[in-house]
């Protein structure tokens, strides 16, 4: 993301490896799994986008984030902001908490071993 101060970039290596997942990783696929054990609206606060959760989850994993880490990162890094989908103009990045319950929702459902063959 650019904000027309820039003279020169340079792809990273990160921005490389996450263009490369977005195209490998089958997200629709991931999240139709995930989906019947996702929180539904109406019982407190409205759950975040599935799709933008697994990202974040991924990047923890791919990148060995703690969740207060990836929350940090997300905030710093617009390379992964834009992976994930979150537009600070329009939208907080969810929090720690956010991020540890989305975890163990897929540890309690045996659902990160589906993803990792483990």
């Amino acid at each position: 993301m650019m904000t027309g101060f820039e003279r020169y970039t340079k792809k990273t290596r990160r921005a490389m490896f996450l263009e490369e997942m977005e195209q490998v990783v089958r997200w629709g696929k991931l999240c139709a799994l995930i989906e019947p054990h996702y929180p539904k609206p109406g019982n407190g606060r409205r759950p975040k986008e599935l799709e933008k959760m697994l990202r974040i989850y991924f990047l923890q994993q791919w990148f060995n984030l703690t969740d207060p880490a990836v929350a940090e990162a997300l905030y710093d890094s617009a390379t992964l902001r834009q992976f994930v989908g979150i537009d600070l103009g329009a939208e907080p990045v969810p929090d720690e908490t956010t991020a540890c319950k989305f975890r163990h929702l897929l540890e309690e459902n045996h659902l990160g071993k589906r993803f990792w063959g483990r």
